[in-house]
């Protein structure tokens, strides 16, 4: 059974490895990022398109939802996205215009909306004048002109923002005498590979998990206009990423009037955010659609094919009915097991079953949290808990960060909240002291044979 365990941990990442890739990366001053395609060359490839306008054709139960809103004159929360969008797939012109107008409008910020603007010019092109072009062209490079990024704070962590002058540059590339390469070398050498690749070879949280829609919007434009896989330097951390998402949602949905959601972790008091859960489920489709063959993502697929959680609302039906691919099959995510452990990150998930009234609980990006009852309880790393028994293994938070002892009575131990990729001097009664070292999370990971209770010291080295 221990065998097997360890076998569906799903992919804990070699630091070494992951540090090499990264290091490679930190040079591509080779590449070409000047773009020459055509549009529509943002989002929108010819077999997404086609895909779109085959769901038109057959009234499926995304087009009819998406084209109500639209038909419906919805408030909804993207105006410009979904109007050209809808344009791009029904050849609405009216709607193209509509999106036009509203990205020359005071309405669309440029600074908030730089993405919105962005699409809009590559989508719209056939309905604009030279001078709309031209006003919303000098719109997105104003936006483009000052350092740091638009939406956010220009941090490291401010995805949006940086995919955003992504998306901008490739839109506007043919009225940019460089064809968009020193933004996107900007953005792709010096922010993602100088600084979030860095960041992940390290263990540190470098991708706000509420941030993940917008880094895969980047990873599909620059793959499609440049053919370069952003994944590449840290391809062992994304291989993982689908099933460490899966893992990280709470097992009891939400209720709304449109539909039902699958909860995203957070650590913020008060209720969970519908935006948050309806973008975490068009990360987990564009995931999908960027890397459909990967086992991982067929679990994914079928973590998404449940019709219960299909989106309706305003925001979440646009994105819905852009990335949803119901032709891709799906493996049942029950086969996912019920620990997962990934020593690149440190998080550890645990469920009692993939049923919704299971018991959860998660570790990660230092915070330690149970989900019971239908509620979700924030505990101190180091508070005293009783060991949580998942099957064969057991999860238990340690007191003190350079000293534990406990009684090991499962075959696969995870001892949490002890320091980061340290060394620790493992006593087990009646056998010889040996040694382990902790993940980047302070996790340690202790494996018995079956049958084992036994006591269990262990000291930092």
């Amino acid at each position: 059974m221990l065998e097997v365990l360890f076998r569906l941990l799903l992919l804990p990442v070699a630091l070494t490895g992951l540090a090499s890739n990264a290091a490679w990366a930190q040079s591509p001053a080779d590449e070409d990022y000047h773009i020459y395609n055509d549009a529509p060359r943002v989002l929108l490839t010819k077999q997404r398109l086609r895909l779109l306008q085959r769901e038109r054709q057959r009234q499926s139960m995304r087009w009819q939802q998406f084209d109500a809103l639209i038909a419906g004159g919805a408030a909804l929360p993207e105006p410009g996205f979904a109007a050209a969008l809808y344009y791009q797939v029904a050849g609405d012109q009216a709607s193209g215009r509509k999106a036009v107008d509203w990205a020359l409008s005071e309405a669309a910020d440029p600074q908030r909306d730089l993405r919105q603007l962005a699409l809009i010019f590559d989508w719209c092109g056939p309905v604009m004048s030279k001078t709309q072009a031209d006003r919303l062209d000098a719109k997105i490079e104003r936006a483009l002109a000052p350092p740091g990024s638009p939406n956010g704070d220009g941090s490291v962590g401010d995805v949006r923002g940086h995919s955003a002058r992504v998306l901008a540059a490739i839109a506007i590339a043919d009225r940019l005498p460089d064809h968009g390469d020193k933004v996107l070398r900007a953005e792709i050498v010096g922010w993602w590979y100088g600084g979030v690749v860095k960041r992940i070879a390290q263990g540190e949280a470098a991708i706000p998990r509420e941030q993940l829609y917008f880094l895969y919007e980047m990873f599909h434009a620059v793959r499609d206009n440049l053919k370069i896989d952003l994944r590449e330097p840290a391809g062992e951390y994304f291989k993982s990423l689908p099933v460490d998402h899966i893992a990280s949602h709470y097992p009891a949905p939400l209720g709304a009037p449109e539909n039902e959601y699958r909860v995203p972790v957070y650590v913020r008091d008060g209720e969970p955010d519908l935006n948050d859960a309806a973008m975490s489920r068009a990360a987990e489709m564009a995931m999908v659609a960027f890397d459909d063959n990967a086992l991982e993502s067929q679990y994914l697929q079928g973590w998404l094919m449940q019709d219960r959680f299909l989106m309706k609302g305003g925001l979440g039906a646009v994105y819905e009915f852009m990335w949803a691919n119901p032709y891709q099959p799906g493996l049942s995510y029950f086969h996912i097991p019920l620990v997962f452990h990934e020593a690149s990150t440190g998080h550890v998930f645990a469920r009692t079953s993939w049923d919704e009234d299971a018991t959860w609980i998660g570790y990660f990006d230092g915070h330690l949290q149970m989900f019971a009852d239908g509620h979700v309880q924030s505990l101190r790393p180091g508070a005293a808990t009783k060991p949580v028994h998942i099957g064969d293994a057991v999860l238990l938070s340690a007191e003190n960060k350079d000293a534990a002892k406990f009684r090991a009575n499962g075959e696969a131990i995870f001892v949490l909240n002890l320091m980061p990729r340290s060394t620790y001097e493992v006593e087990v009664d009646d056998e010889e002291l040996s040694e382990a070292e902790t993940d980047v999370g302070g996790t340690l990971v202790l494996s018995f044979p079956e049958g084992t209770d036994t006591g269990v010291r262990i000291r930092r080295r």
